[in-house]
């Protein structure tokens, strides 16, 4: 659960550090909004992501279902800078699939946490993993890193990008191919 007051509390502290006056008109408000943006921000904190997955179809296909270009935002754990891009999600179903709409639920449900980009990829595809039992999941996020873009080694336009597969997507080179040549689609 988000605690605003101590959020605003340390938004004080942090401008009281760099300097600033925190009673100048400018200010005055910063505090409760910075709260308010944190709520939403961090928002994936206070939920259950295996929920998005739990009602399931079932189908006779076991064909690849893939959901690609899904936007997130993300704050970098390590600086609390965000990070953003793209997630490429699929799956071999067994016998069940889920509504497309709930693989965008599932990753932003874990974006929106204090994240590492590896840990983020990995969350999903052992979500996918776990809620469906599929034979198999894959995800590929490209992302570009606020904490090396505007601060650091100051590269903009650099993008990280992380791959997680399991089950026949880990064991299955050729099937790896076709995830990567659909998204080149």
């Amino acid at each position: 659960m988000i605690d605003k007051e101590k959020i605003e509390q340390a938004v004080r502290l942090l401008l009281e550090g760099i300097g600033e006056d925190t009673k100048r008109e400018g200010l005055l408000d910063t505090p409760a909004r910075i709260a308010r943006m944190y709520e939403e921000i961090f928002a994936g904190m206070d939920e259950d992501a295996s929920m998005h997955l739990s009602k399931t179809f079932t189908v006779q296909t076991e064909e690849m279902v893939i959901e690609k270009d899904i936007v997130f935002y993300s704050m970098c754990e390590h600086h609390l800078m965000p990070f953003y891009g793209k997630a490429h999600v699929a799956y071999l179903p067994d016998g069940k699939v889920v509504g497309l709409s709930k693989l965008a639920r599932t990753v932003e449900t874990y974006a929106k946490r204090p994240q590492l980009q590896e840990q983020l990829t990995a969350q999903i595809a052992d979500a996918i993993m776990e809620g469906l039992s599929p034979r198999g999941a894959m995800v590929m996020i490209e992302a570009e890193h606020m904490c090396m873009t505007m601060r650091g080694v100051k590269k903009p336009g650099s993008k990280t990008v992380t791959v997680a597969a399991r089950g026949a997507f880990a064991e299955d080179e050729a099937l790896k191919g076709q995830f990567y040549q659909m998204l080149r689609l």
